[in-house]
């Protein structure tokens, strides 16, 4: 689900070469799963992905060019059909609004989307929206359409990627939704995850799903994030990111005063650790994109419910949502009777009460906090702008730290 806008032949073999090499080292690295991390008593779904929430599709265009260019977008839609004719319920959440959602007061105003959701970087939000309103204008039956409201969604990738080029426009979103499918989703330092970073390490994307009991309607919640924050990296409850010597304002904490401007300086935590520090690791601000999909028929008003436990689940993995990081989540069902058709002047529906919402609130804190996991477990260490290289979480000494804690067996 990667695409590659480069220009010239010889350009394009070089990059596809690199990054065919680097989708293989993503598909080496474990999901939380397959090292015994297992979070919270629900099961997941078959794909452990939002996909397994039926209907949706994601598709992905990775950026990955040159010595500056490590971007891309993400695109999350909540059903295969025209989203303006046939819109679905939906709510925003603001945990930190530090951010660039474009499209979401329009969601709090009306309890609905009518486009897909896309993710991408920053200053690349105006583009990615224009790119949006073309691929749903020429959509069948919307020939007469005057107003649509794009959902776009960012973190800032500018530590890795040349922010200021404005990379992604039509092509990649266009390539994006093309691109779309039920299947497994692609994790790590892809689409909008390319050029992001999480804890002090490489973040990206990373999706995780949970079904509730039979009992308790048997329902499905799948989450998809897009991971550029700092804090204290917690892991089932295990200090990793204290253990492995990077955390928030552990320079402080220690006495150490380090530049803002130290740029490629580094901190050695030993001799024999090759885990290097920088500036950036004594700050936790960034940004986190959270999207929350589930089967349950819910009206907006739960829906933002579900998605304020969302921030429960970012809180389990360390982040203390910080002055300066844009922590949004969008909450969707794509339940039949949670569908709106844009010409009913009546609607007539019915949804679940509020006595039936806290397993699904469980069920969104699980895969959220997994979710997190997977997007900082399968990404890879990344070398892009002015030279600048995040590392990717280290899988062995992360082991042995969960090991040690008791976090896994």
């Amino acid at each position: 689900m990667t695409f590659l806008c480069v220009q010239g032949p010889a350009v394009a073999a070089d990059v596809a070469q690199a990054d065919q090499d680097h989708a293989q080292d993503n598909n080496a690295r474990p999901r939380a799963r397959d090292i015994g991390l297992v979070s919270g008593v629900l099961s997941p779904g078959e794909l452990n992905a939002i996909t397994d929430v039926k209907g949706v599709q994601v598709g992905q265009t990775t950026l990955n060019k040159g010595d500056n260019i490590r971007t891309g977008v993400t695109a999350i839609l909540p059903h295969a059909g025209n989203l303006f004719k046939e819109k679905v319920a939906a709510a925003v959440h603001i945990g930190n609004g530090f951010g660039k959602l474009m499209g979401s007061t329009q969601i709090k105003e009306l309890g609905e989307i009518e486009t897909p959701i896309l993710l991408t970087g920053t200053l690349n939000v105006p583009r990615v929206a224009d790119a949006l309103l073309d691929w749903m204008l020429a959509l069948p039956g919307n020939e007469d359409v005057r107003s649509i409201n794009a959902v776009v969604g960012e973190t800032n990738d500018g530590q890795l990627n040349d922010l200021r080029g404005r990379h992604v426009g039509q092509d990649e979103v266009f390539a994006a939704l093309k691109s779309a499918s039920t299947g497994p989703v692609e994790e790590g330092a892809v689409g909008a995850g390319t050029g992001t970073e999480a804890f002090g390490f490489k973040g990206g994307i990373g999706t995780s799903s949970r079904v509730v009991p039979e009992s308790a309607g048997g329902y499905t919640v799948g989450v998809l994030v897009q991971t550029n924050f700092g804090g204290v990296l917690t892991m089932n409850g295990a200090p990793v990111g204290k253990e492995l010597g990077r955390y928030y304002l552990k320079e402080a904490i220690e006495g150490k005063e380090v530049s803002a401007n130290a740029g490629k300086d580094a901190l050695k935590l030993s001799a024999n650790d090759p885990i290097q520090l920088d500036h950036v690791s004594d700050r936790a601000d960034g940004s986190i994109m959270m999207i929350v999909a589930t089967d349950a028929p819910l009206g907006s008003r739960n829906l933002e419910r579900l998605a304020n436990r969302a921030m429960l689940g970012l809180a389990r993995t360390g982040s203390p949502a910080t002055n300066g990081s844009g922590d949004y989540v969008i909450a969707f069902s794509t339940a039949p009777e949670s569908r709106i058709n844009s010409s009913d002047a009546v609607r007539e529906t019915k949804v679940l009460g509020n006595n039936a919402m806290s397993p699904l609130f469980l069920a969104t804190v699980e895969a959220t906090e997994e979710a997190i996991y997977n997007s900082l477990l399968k990404a890879t260490t990344i070398t892009g702008r002015d030279g600048r290289t995040v590392e990717a979480l280290p899988i062995d000494k992360t082991v042995e730290i969960l090991k040690k804690y008791g976090a896994i067996k």
